[in-house]
């Protein structure tokens, strides 16, 4: 596998561990990270000045759908490997 993968899945996680801490701290709630995230989400769909192709499209979406994963995981307080995450993604999609 190519590490550059290996490092964006650590990346990944590290930013799902981090926003459950925030949460765990009453910094932010699920809900403001599920609208953070979707927000996100929302701006990659509409962002036509790129061109992107569906499968770049999906890809660029892929990280952000993961975390929103993660986070929906966290609020029932269950966390997953990336694997799972990954193939989560891959079936909603």
């Amino acid at each position: 596998m190519n590490t550059a993968n290996l490092q964006l899945e650590a990346l990944i996680m590290a930013v799902a561990a981090i926003s459950d801490t925030l949460v765990v701290k009453g910094v932010v709630t699920h809900q403001e990270i599920a609208a953070a995230l979707g927000q996100a989400e929302r701006a990659v769909d509409r962002d036509d000045d790129h061109e992107l192709s569906c499968s770049n499209r999906a890809a660029t979406l892929f990280p952000i759908r993961v975390l929103l994963l993660a986070n929906e995981a966290a609020q029932r307080g269950k966390t997953f490997t990336f694997s799972d995450y990954a193939e989560l993604v891959g079936k909603l999609t």
